[in-house]
């Protein structure tokens, strides 16, 4: 397990992406933001603009995000995000999107996230939530590399911030049977599966793009209740329940959940700081794999961090993408 010094930052769970950007002008800098029509990431876009940021909201659904947009106008003195449309589960939208890309990008919030009550498969036959959580967005940053790389010439780095989730600890990734096609279909081990790979994306992201100015690192939002568990089963509904009974985690605000993010999007502490996991503002610390999740409900897991692992995982994602 790790034994570096954790980084931390004066921000703590109560903290709101507000607290986190006071003080801070981010004139001139130019961010995307994934999911940015509904929940966190519409706080984590308003908190961005409402700084000086230019945002481009990055959604499937442009009539949700162009009223998101007017809102963020509203409220920011009219300084209006920019919307376009994309969709992380096809690759020729993620390729559109790449393509209308133009001039240097400083930040990259992958914050989109879907969550399915059942088995549901993109037309290549990959699993939906690896494909959109993981896969789609892997495929952006790719294809926003050399964006990137310029923006951090232009301000002293470029940074992505990748949203996991607790959910992480329930499984690594399973490199036999990435879409379900052998083993039955468990919507929350697909879920954790996705959100493990978010993880491992901003390990191994860290490690290529260093030299070019560019750190990835991994954020848990925390418990924040948002259209992202309109999908879920009574199943899952229970398992959720549990989950705050025993402790695991207490629901935040979404400008409470949004802060973390935005920690990891602007404070000094991870401006060169890549491959870290971020937890209530802080780097969470590491637990073994079979560690219980209602014991440690903001540690990290060693298999969302293995540097071997993210290799692998990114050799594997780029074959799936190339095929």
């Amino acid at each position: 397990m790790a034994t570096h010094q954790l980084i931390t930052t004066p921000f703590t769970a109560s903290s709101t992406a507000d607290d986190v950007l006071r003080g801070v002008d981010l004139a001139g800098v130019r961010a995307i933001v994934t999911g940015a029509s509904s929940g966190l990431g519409i706080e984590t876009a308003r908190a961005l603009t409402a700084a000086g940021a230019e945002a481009t909201l990055a959604v499937r659904n442009t009539t949700a995000g162009d009223a998101v947009a007017e809102m963020i106008a509203g409220s920011t003195g009219g300084i209006r995000p920019r919307v376009v449309r994309l969709d992380l589960a096809d690759r020729a939208s993620v390729k559109r999107f790449v393509d209308v890309w133009d001039g240097p990008l400083h930040l990259l919030i992958n914050n989109a996230g879907v969550v399915t009550g059942g088995l549901e498969r993109t037309r290549e036959g990959w699993e939906l939530q690896f494909a959109t959580n993981h896969l789609g967005h892997f495929a952006l940053a790719i294809g926003l590399h050399d964006a990137l790389t310029l923006g951090a010439a232009e301000r002293d780095g470029a940074r992505i911030v990748s949203v996991s989730s607790t959910a992480h600890m329930r499984s690594g990734i399973d490199f036999d049977d990435l879409h379900f096609e052998r083993r039955s279909y468990d919507p929350q081990i697909a879920y954790a599966r996705s959100k493990t790979a978010n993880s491992l994306f901003a390990v191994e992201a860290s490690r290529l793009w260093a030299s070019d100015g560019i750190v990835a690192n991994a954020v848990n939002p925390g418990g924040v209740a948002t259209g992202l568990q309109r999908n879920f089963t009574p199943e899952q509904k229970e398992s959720l329940d549990a989950a705050e009974a025993a402790g695991v985690f207490t629901y935040k605000t979404v400008e409470q959940g949004a802060a973390t993010s935005i920690v990891a999007a602007v404070a000094p502490e991870f401006a060169h700081a890549g491959g870290h996991y971020l937890d209530d503002a802080q780097e969470a610390y590491t637990v073994p794999d079979d560690a219980d999740l209602a014991q440690h409900p903001h540690g990290v897991k060693e298999w969302a961090l293995d540097p071997a692992t993210a290799r692998r995982l990114w050799t594997v994602s780029a074959d799936l993408l190339r095929a």
